[in-house]
């Protein structure tokens, strides 16, 4: 273990930690939000469609910020003091949605959007820096699996906390325990502080770079109009029937314009790396809309569709630890569905109707229980703990491949990586395609092992694509960019995020849900196609300029 120890940054385990338990905050919080959105008693009662576009919006702007967070840092507070900044509102954020009040919770996403755009950026930046000494240079990709693993470490047992939490006490408990872990995340970074002091160096704007209040009044001022006269414009504008992606859309004109001028401005040594880095950014999008699905469309699918029964072996530790729910064959009042469990609302408002729990209407008869008897499943939230379980098991073994390969001189560029990640990504929704079929378009419940099997595919892909993309941001920017091109990366995670919203939208409009899985595949094949085409033209620059 010291052995290994030796060969990365003694800041590493800091930032592993600190990144650890930020994301087991926002992954609780993002993991129980659409159906805190959906819930019909204790929630919001939105329909899919309502809860999937503001889902959609939020993980959108909560990746849109690091735009400026990046900016912010590079030029004024430095890495350390925009972590701690942002750290300290997202758990302020995650508290306040313990309050359940429409407006509050619209601040409380406000606070976590604007305390990600200063903490995410600068920690991945900050780890780039560590990298940078010639010590360490080599070993960079593995850094950032390790501290991508420790994402997934948080996101893992985040879960876990949650559906106990709510099970026992309810939905506030739960986000409150979100802001704790925040908090424990900044208190680690702290600690840690003397490991990473030297690499926290501000970039101040060179000869021809725009000065930090000239990018707010040509990029955020007209952002800000632009969203406006987004939203004011009709709702079905692009035929989504949605205000929030009209001003979306229009909110990331200014932002997009001014990453083309950056190529334009560019010094002959910048023009290439930015450009590459620009075309992989554009190409990833696709990614994004399809992997961030696991909080709207995927989290339906295990909650309606999964069989999610506790085997009788596990009833009991289950119930102890108050991960698992029991549902009682008993009529009572509840939000009316149809057959492809779809809220019927009237007026916006909820219609009631006396019915059996919604989780039984395809479930087959001979294994419903008997009048007033119970059957236990699992809490819906602990399916989002699968991708990250995933990436812990599979990360070691990629790390350990890639560094048998790098040893026979085999290993594949950065953007060779991204490409496989694609590719292997779209072969993950050919696994929903065949679950679809397989439920026979959810007239019975599907097997666990479907949405398990899926997400084993796509965290390949995923760990070939997610750490690579900040790794190779770290590797081809521009010193006085890097912080900037690392916010274009979470800019492009951020449209991602959206069009993953729009997608979900639209999951009421298929009959047959093998069209919208479907749909994710035409997506994906379309990225990698283009990814494919650019290959070598990126792995020429890459060769010539990473650092």
């Amino acid at each position: 273990m010291n052995g290994k120890i030796r060969k990365h940054p003694k800041g590493l385990p800091y930032l592993f930690l600190s990144e650890m338990w930020e994301r087991f905050g926002y992954y609780l919080m993002i993991g129980i939000f659409a159906y805190y959105l959906k819930d019909v008693k204790k929630g919001f009662a939105m329909t899919e469609s309502e809860a999937a576009d503001l889902y959609g919006s939020f993980i959108a702007l909560v990746f849109l910020t690091p735009f400026l967070g990046g900016l912010i840092a590079d030029r004024i507070l430095g890495y350390r003091k925009s972590i701690i900044i942002g750290g300290l509102l997202m758990g302020a954020g995650y508290c306040l949605m313990a309050v359940h009040d429409l407006n509050v919770l619209y601040i409380s996403m406000f606070l976590v959007i604007l305390g990600n755009g200063f903490f995410k950026p600068n920690i991945s930046t900050l780890l780039g820096n560590l990298y940078n000494d010639p010590q360490y240079k080599s070993r960079k990709d593995d850094g950032y699996n390790i501290f991508y693993m420790g994402i997934n470490v948080g996101a893992f047992i985040c879960n876990f906390f949650g559906a106990a939490l709510y099970n026992i006490w309810g939905w506030g408990e739960a986000f409150m325990a979100a802001g704790i872990g925040m908090f424990i995340g900044i208190i680690i970074f702290l600690v840690g502080t003397k490991h990473y002091r030297h690499a926290d160096v501000l970039k101040p704007a060179q000869p021809g770079d725009l000065p930090l209040s000239k990018i707010f009044l040509i990029i955020l001022l007209p952002s800000i109009i632009f969203g406006i006269i987004g939203f004011a414009l009709p709702g079905n504008l692009i035929g989504l029937n949605s205000k929030s992606t009209n001003a979306f859309i229009f909110a990331c004109v200014p932002v997009i314009i001014f990453y083309a001028s950056l190529l334009i401005r560019a010094n002959k040594d910048e023009k290439k790396p930015i450009a590459a880095m620009l075309a992989i950014f554009f190409v990833v999008i696709a990614f994004w809309a399809v992997f961030k699905q696991n909080g709207s469309t995927l989290g339906t699918w295990a909650d309606r569709f999964t069989d999610k029964s506790v085997p009788t072996a596990l009833q009991k530790p289950f119930e102890v630890l108050k991960l698992s729910q029991t549902i009682t064959l008993k009529k009572d009042s509840v939000a009316k569905y149809d057959h492809l469990f779809r809220v019927t609302k009237v007026n916006k408002k909820v219609v009631k109707e006396y019915n059996y729990d919604p989780y039984l209407k395809n479930l087959p008869k001979d294994q419903w229980p008997k009048e007033g008897g119970q059957i236990h499943v699992f809490t819906s939230n602990l399916y989002q703990s699968v991708n990250p379980g995933w990436v812990i098991l599979l990360t070691p073994l990629l790390v350990a491949f890639f560094a048998f390969l790098r040893r026979r001189g085999k290993e594949p560029s950065t953007p060779t990586k991204i490409a496989l990640g694609i590719v292997i990504t779209a072969l993950s929704t050919l696994v929903m395609v065949a679950a679809v079929y397989a439920c026979n378009n959810g007239a019975v419940k599907a097997s666990s092992w479907w949405f398990i099997g899926s997400y084993g595919v796509i965290t390949i892909g995923e760990l070939c694509l997610s750490p690579m993309g900040l790794s190779l941001v770290s590797k081809l920017s521009p010193p006085r960019f890097t912080a900037l091109m690392m916010g274009g990366w979470f800019l492009a995670t951020s449209i991602g995020n959206k069009l993953s919203g729009v997608l979900s939208s639209l999951w009421d409009t298929y009959e047959h849900k093998a069209g919208f899985f479907w749909v994710n595949f035409f997506l994906l094949a379309v990225a990698a196609v283009i990814i494919i085409a650019m290959l070598n033209w990126l792995n020429k620059i890459f060769k010539q300029y990473s650092v």
